[in-house]
């Protein structure tokens, strides 16, 4: 048997481009069903599990998937936007507490997020390095922005501009990063972390610029009273945010009526969760509110129908790859036939013969079984971006 096994493992040896083909095409079509279900299985885990722990959000009216995915995943979909008087409503209500999320830059493709010292308590987010940000135009980012983009605390971003093409838009702001986190395994790790009044400056309705006190020049000052300061265009704007202009920066308008892309409300128990769903079932708040996990399994249950078609897929070419593995045994049987006369002629038994071309079929689909279980092994490293990008 220790021959026939030797004989086998150097006929596949000496056929290598052929041997290599076979062990790949039989891997992938062993793993891709695997795989698929590892995928989907641990998609679906990750998903649930970020869901379940956030209790209600609360958002203005419209899709219910795009507020979600907004608020847990940071993919910055069309939504409307709610505004800060909701935000003081809903804490005013004495239910629980409600954390303002506001999601609409980005800076290097990783997405802003404007948020309150709450969020973090509330996600159980940690410090592998620097401080939790305290002033405007500081940023705390997550260990994969930290990574891909190979900063640090002491470096800085600078946001995108949302549309290139207005050419009336806000300027690019740069934020100093201040803090790195801990690797969560979640969205978070994806995301740059700044004050809502930071993406409020983005946004453009806070901004800072020279003093203009003592200004006269015409070009710059184009009005002047005793209440009243009118700049033009030829104004210079801060585009950072730093301890000598800090004090220079300032919003105008009601507060009240700035943006908020959501806002995840915790409440203090059961009965006063049931209690606040029901004042916006009553139309007492004109928003909507939902729970994120009956929007996640919806969600997934598209993803369920599209894994047991692909299923039906796999099974048909699993049983055609046999097919062919048989055809091809069977030509390569009769390609050899002057070798197994060969073999006949110096003593060989036919069942010495199958012995060996059955090893041949042992090493190759062993060979293709361990190949699929290092893809199996390796799909756990891509659950994140699988999500990201063929499920929200």
């Amino acid at each position: 048997m220790r021959q026939s096994f030797f004989l086998a493992y150097k006929y596949i040896t000496f056929h290598k481009i052929r041997s290599m083909v076979l062990i790949f095409s039989i891997g992938i079509i062993v793993y891709l069903p695997n795989g698929l279900k590892k995928l989907i299985n641990e998609s679906e885990a990750q998903m649930v599990e970020r869901a379940k722990s956030t209790p209600l959000i609360i958002g203005a009216k419209g899709s219910s998937t795009d507020l979600v995915i907004n608020t847990l995943y940071f993919q910055q979909e069309k939504t409307e936007n709610i505004t800060m008087k909701i935000l003081e409503e809903v804490n005013a209500s004495g239910f629980g507490y409600a954390i303002p999320v506001l999601s609409m830059f980005s800076a290097r493709g990783f997405p802003i997020v404007g948020t309150d010292p709450d969020y973090f308590n509330f996600r159980e987010l940690s410090l592998v390095s620097g401080r939790w940000m305290s002033f405007v135009g500081e940023c705390v980012i997550g260990s994969a922005v930290a990574g891909k983009l190979n900063i640090g605390v002491g470096d800085s971003l600078v946001s995108s501009p949302e549309n290139f093409f207005d050419l009336a838009g806000v300027y690019p702001l740069k934020m100093n990063v201040v803090g790195v986190l801990d690797p969560a395994d979640s969205p978070d790790d994806h995301a740059i972390f700044v004050d809502i009044k930071t993406n409020w400056v983005i946004m453009g309705l806070g901004h800072g610029h020279e003093d203009l006190t003592n200004n006269y020049d015409p070009t710059v000052v184009l009005q002047r009273d005793s209440n009243v300061v009118k700049a033009g265009a030829k104004l210079y704007i801060y585009n950072t945010i730093n301890l000598e202009n800090m004090d220079s920066f300032h919003f105008h308008g009601d507060m009240d009526s700035y943006p908020l892309s959501s806002l995840i409300f915790v409440p203090k128990d059961h009965k006063s969760a049931t209690i606040f769903r029901g004042r916006f079932e009553s139309g007492e708040f004109t928003q909507q509110i939902i729970v994120p996990a009956d929007v996640v399994n919806n969600l997934l249950q598209s993803i369920f129908r599209i894994k047991q078609i692909f299923n039906t897929v796999f099974i048909l070419v699993g049983f055609a790859t046999i097919l062919i593995l048989a055809l091809i045994v069977t030509l390569s049987i009769r390609l050899r036939k002057d070798e197994i006369y060969t073999m006949f002629t110096i003593g060989s038994s036919r069942l010495k013969v199958a012995e060996i071309i059955g090893f041949e079929l042992f090493i190759l689909i062993g060979c293709s079984v361990i190949f699929a279980g290092v893809l199996y092994l390796l799909t756990g490293f891509f659950v994140e971006d699988f999500i990201r990008n063929f499920i929200i």
